[in-house]
């Protein structure tokens, strides 16, 4: 074989290159999803005296702001999981991001304890969209056995870091920015992941 025969097969790209490449970003876009959705459980809980205070609401409507996102979100799982089978993983997956990060905006700039938690319950659905949908782009992209049970593993170990990352991440945007900024948070990560 001449030097220049090994230059351009060295040259020329992997063909599997791109396909691999394509599958890891499916993967970090679909767990980074994921981190949002659970990390809006648990980075609220630190701000909420000062979201009470600032927004003159009740131990109840306080109590509101966690419930409101849970309930929607839980309730509304199911439905979103069938939307992503009936309408497409993909579109529903950027419906739901685009809901998830809009009422994230709309959460942080509430002037009021019931927008809030209307806000609260809307992003919830937004999740309750997002979640399911994120789990079957994984499953649909990684059809091998090996691959699926590493890409799923890789999945929840991010939404299980965002849970245990709510609280510390909570307390130091509430302790250096203010209480509207772990809702905020949510808003450069859902438009970097949308665009």
């Amino acid at each position: 074989m001449s030097i220049g025969t090994a230059a351009q097969i060295t040259s020329q790209p992997d063909s599997n290159e791109p396909h691999h490449l394509r599958r890891d970003a499916i993967l970090a876009v679909a767990s980074v999803a994921q981190f949002m959705v659970v990390l809006d459980v648990t980075i609220i809980n630190v701000a909420l005296p000062q979201m009470r205070s600032a927004l003159d609401m009740s131990m109840t409507g306080q109590q509101w702001v966690i419930n409101a996102y849970a309930l929607t979100f839980a309730g509304f799982l199911m439905l979103g999981g069938r939307a992503a089978d009936l309408f497409g993983r993909r579109r529903v997956f950027l419906v739901g991001l685009s809901v998830f990060t809009l009422f994230s905006l709309l959460s942080g700039v509430a002037q009021n304890g019931g927008e809030l938690i209307a806000a609260r319950a809307a992003q919830g659905i937004g999740g309750a969209i997002l979640a399911p949908a994120s789990l079957s782009l994984l499953t649909a992209t990684f059809t091998e056995h090996h691959e699926r049970r590493r890409a799923l593993g890789l999945w929840s170990a991010t939404a299980a870091s965002g849970a245990a990352g709510g609280l510390f991440l909570g307390g130091v945007l509430t302790g250096l920015l203010g209480w509207r900024w772990v809702l905020f948070v949510n808003v450069p990560i859902g438009l970097t992941v949308v665009c």
